[in-house]
């Protein structure tokens, strides 16, 4: 097992933890193009566009060609939606990560390290709708150092924040196709409580969800 330590962000992390970010959320785009292709709507389409060519063209070929054509073009559409939303997350919180996370009241980041390589990240921020809860956000483990419990040690370390700085609950937003998260996050305690359609023309499309998930702060008695 891998000796770490976790640590508070510092500058010098900054190119490391962005890459560190955008190589995690890339490994997603095959679960979601999965996912895009079990909706009925779109097995409609293509079994409706198979059958047409075979009974014009009288060819299995064809029909055969086409369909892969447009799964390669709809791989090549979702990898690009995919690294849009990548990119704007880079340029949201994580375009100035001490000025967000380590100059804000109630706001930390933290790195995992191990043989001084960054190999973990995950950030903490006040809730904008209630004042006693934070929110766990940038939760990534480089994927060859994945259960050796880095993820867990890293809520934790997020859950002992809040409790020490007065906040009830720790709450947090999982993709669907972040399967391995979600069982983590209820391993560790969390519990699920909404799940939504990402309330876009694309989440709509592809009924892509979002699951909240929360974990309460028992008093100390």
């Amino acid at each position: 097992m891998a000796n770490y330590k976790i640590r508070n962000y510092d500058n010098s992390d900054y190119d490391t933890v962005r890459d560190l970010f955008s190589s995690g959320m890339s490994e997603y785009v095959p679960s979601v193009c999965v996912h895009v292709l079990k909706q009925p709507w779109v097995i409609f389409v293509l079994t409706c566009m198979f059958l047409s060519l075979m009974l014009t063209s009288k060819s299995l070929i064809l029909p055969l060609l086409a369909v892969t054509l447009l799964l390669a073009l709809g791989r090549q559409v979702l990898g690009y939606c995919w690294k849009m939303y990548i990119d704007q997350c880079l340029k949201e919180d994580l375009q100035d990560i001490q000025k967000t996370y380590m100059e804000s009241k109630g706001s930390n980041f933290w790195v995992v390290e191990v043989d001084e390589s960054i190999v973990g990240t995950v950030a903490a921020k006040p809730s904008d709708e209630k004042h006693d809860e934070l929110i766990l956000k940038r939760m990534s483990v480089r994927k060859d150092y994945r259960g050796l419990g880095i993820a867990k040690a890293l809520s934790r370390e997020v859950i002992g924040f809040a409790r020490s700085n007065g906040y009830r609950s720790v709450i947090l937003n999982t993709l669907m196709v972040q399967s391995e998260a979600k069982k983590m996050y209820e391993n560790v305690g969390f519990k699920r409580y909404i799940e939504y359609v990402l309330p876009t023309i694309y989440g709509k499309l592809v009924n892509f969800k979002i699951s909240k998930y929360r974990y309460d702060i028992l008093p100390v008695t």
